[in-house]
């Protein structure tokens, strides 16, 4: 009754290397399953699915087959104390079952328990108090949670084909016990000696897992600090508040309706639909805010899950029509459950699904149009070919859609919540919202068959639930492969910052001793001592700053390139600059940079040892201009022509390329004895700031 998809694998996170802020993306870990831990998820799924088709068919669902029903009430108005518990019991039951998903073992388990007085003989059953048929109620929603939790943990073990199909059964299962509760040859109420095996089988399946894995299997839920607190409880807390809706939805009575809607009470009993369409609306509003609540992906996957549910009510109660009197529901169900759990196992299940849905929306297309808009004919004459075909691809497109659902759900532990209550309690809602379309010549049809007489309906859900398949296929596809990109990033800068580290012992040890060196007891030397002092006291800081630094990115978007340009004053080098900061983004600012320091230890070299150096910053706007000027001896305009034809490109590729390489201009004007003038121009990019 619900739905499911491809998923991430549970995660830790990488270390960062950028500092607490950075985001980093947790790297994949799939803890490899055991031959006892599959043994006992599988023994546990097979006995949870039995459990499920016994319980389910020993209750004749309430609106026909394919209600998204967990023996829940979209309206609760308790009469008394008993009836009160009576609907309160599975409720409780679930958000239990919620909190406990690791001791999902002991949930199937217990389900079975409870499913126990349906192996007793219906004449002893008749005399049993009726606390004991409360208890009964409650076995088809704690398998239901319990097959999810076991779902979950293969997930999030690496096993996704076997948790795809286990997610696919929850649904599947559920609905083949609904077509045999509303078959005409099953009498009301009726337990046989084949859903007394069911139980059995399903209880020794379930006391296996038990045994296996000691009553407690930890892949069922994540358990990194991510995953604690409010990230754990806001999953139990929307699944609880989905269900508890119930109790102020019973308030709504339609006299209340009428006096909220402004509306006489005569108009609200001649239209009674439409007191069940508000009711409705209400629902899906507000579960759809608890499911954003649990968070992005569970919202994706409840709406999904139950726009599929509403859309194959109205075709099986057709096909149960059309196929009545027969076993052929039985057998047409569990052929649609086998080819939705088959498309949930392969690895294309979410094409595969989608276009299984299609298929289904495009039967009921061809169904509404072949009759002339009256598909209730196939029922009322007894078309059993389109009756098979439509059981069949209506019941494999909701298996397959819960089994594409749940991997996208798994690693943050939101499926058994989002595919149980949050699912469920969605298409209640949706169910009688849609009944306000349901009008035959202006008034509400008033048959069975209210659904049947708007088949078209249900096609364009089943389309709309086609495509959400396919935007979440999309989006998780898209989640993953960011993040492998993000942790191969995360990667390269460990990798890089491990070489920086290996390099920079051998050059502690060697390089900059002897720089430290030189620039300690330069001045000693005479001559050019000095300057090969402060030459070796400058590379010995820039050298520093390289082996602490590393080429990783700058921390900020955006740099103010006048406070790079004024620290690189000296006593022989002024610079004058805005007293605003000149923004740019980090790199064109560190390529400016750059080419200024380029620019300056050309005077350093060129210029004489005399030479003193200005530079000037300009902020014009939709620019920035660098202008580096010194009084040195200057050059004969030729120069920087021969300098390049001898291979000498410092000026070519450390002023030049840079500038240009940020879409800007180099001019270079100088005269011998008149010193020389470079002026950087960079304009700024569309999304610089001013």
């Amino acid at each position: 009754m619900i739905a499911a998809m491809p998923t991430p694998i549970p995660s830790t996170p990488i270390p960062s290397t950028q500092g607490p802020s950075t985001q980093v993306p947790p790297a994949p870990v799939r803890p490899t399953a055991t031959a006892r831990q599959r043994t006992a998820a599988l023994a546990g799924a097979l006995g949870g699915a039995l459990l499920l088709v016994a319980t389910s068919s020993a209750h004749s669902p309430d609106g026909g087959p394919g209600n998204p029903v967990l023996n829940l009430a979209l309206q609760a108005s308790p009469r008394d104390a008993f009836d009160a518990a009576y609907e309160l019991g599975p409720i409780v039951v679930i958000v239990a079952a919620l909190v406990l998903l690791r001791r999902w073992p002991v949930l199937m388990a217990g389900a079975g328990l409870l499913a126990v007085p349906m192996l007793l003989p219906m004449e002893l059953a008749r005399h049993l108090p009726l606390s004991v048929s409360l208890l009964t109620r409650c076995a088809q929603p704690l398998a239901l949670v319990a097959v999810l939790a076991a779902a979950q943990a293969m997930l999030r073990r690496g096993e996704t084909g076997r948790g795809t199909l286990v997610a696919g059964l929850g649904v599947g299962t559920t609905l083949l016990g609904m077509a045999i509760a509303d078959a005409w040859w099953q009498p009301y109420g009726a337990v046989y000696d084949w859903q007394r095996t069911l139980v059995v089988l399903g209880i020794a399946g379930a006391a296996t897992a038990a045994w296996l894995l000691r009553g407690h299997d930890p892949a069922a839920r994540p358990d990194g600090p991510e995953h604690r607190g409010w990230p754990r409880l806001r999953l139990v807390l929307a699944g609880g508040l989905a269900l508890a809706l119930a109790f102020p939805l019973g308030l709504l009575t339609p006299d209340r309706l009428a006096v909220l809607l402004g509306v006489s009470r005569s108009a609200m009993y001649r239209h009674a639909y439409v007191a069940g369409a508000v009711i409705g609306t209400i629902t899906l509003i507000v579960v759809a805010a608890l499911a954003a609540m649990a968070g992005p992906w569970s919202l994706g996957g409840a709406l999904t899950a139950a726009t599929a549910q509403v859309g194959m009510v109205a075709p099986l109660i057709l096909a149960m029509g059309a196929l009545r009197y027969t076993t052929l529901p039985f057998f047409c169900v569990l052929g649609g459950l086998a080819v939705g759990a088959g498309l949930a196992w392969t690895r294309l299940r979410v094409p595969l699904t989608a276009g299984v849905t299609v298929a289904a929306a495009t039967a009921l297309f061809i169904a509404y149009a072949a009759t002339t808009g009256h598909p209730e004919k196939l029922a009322s004459q007894g078309s059993v070919v389109p009756g098979i075909l439509i059981a069949v691809l209506v019941t494999a497109a909701a298996t397959a859609i819960a089994g594409t659902i749940a991997p996208a759900l798994a690693p943050s532990g939101a499926a058994p919540a989002t595919l149980g209550p949050l699912a469920v309690v969605l298409a209640l809602g949706g169910r009688q919202a849609i009944e306000a379309t349901y009008l035959q010549d202006g008034l509400p049809a008033s048959s069975y068959f209210n659904p049947v007489f708007h088949l078209t309906t249900s096609a364009v859900l089943l389309l709309v639930a086609a495509a959400g398949v396919g935007g979440l296929g999309f989006a998780q596809q898209w989640a993953s492969r960011r993040a492998d990109r993000l942790r191969a990033e995360q990667i390269r800068r460990e990798a890089a910052e491990a070489e920086r580290n290996r390099l920079a012992r051998p050059i502690h040890d060697g390089v900059l001793q002897v720089l430290a060196l030189m620039q300690r007891h330069g001045n000693e030397l005479g001559g050019a001592g000095p300057q090969l002092a402060t030459l070796a006291g400058e590379q010995e800081q820039a050298l520093r700053n390289l082996l602490s630094g590393g080429p990783v990115a700058p921390a900020a978007d955006r740099l103010d390139v006048r406070a790079a340009l004024t620290a690189l004053a000296c006593p022989t080098i002024e610079v004058a600059a805005p007293a605003d900061p000149v923004l740019l983004p980090a790199d064109v600012s560190t390529e400016l940079t750059a080419a200024v320091q380029a620019a300056l230890d050309n005077v350093r070299r060129h210029a004489g040892p005399t030479a003193r150096a200005w530079v000037l910053v300009e902020d014009e706007g939709d620019a920035v201009r660098v202008t580096v000027r010194d009084d040195g001896v200057g050059f004969a305009p030729q120069r920087l022509a021969e300098a390049a034809d001898a291979g000498r490109l410092g000026v070519a590729q450390s002023m030049r390329g840079r500038i240009a390489d940020l879409g800007g201009t180099t001019e270079i004007s100088s005269r011998p004895g008149k010193g020389t003038e470079v002026e950087f121009y960079v304009p700024r990019r569309r999304d610089s700031p001013a």
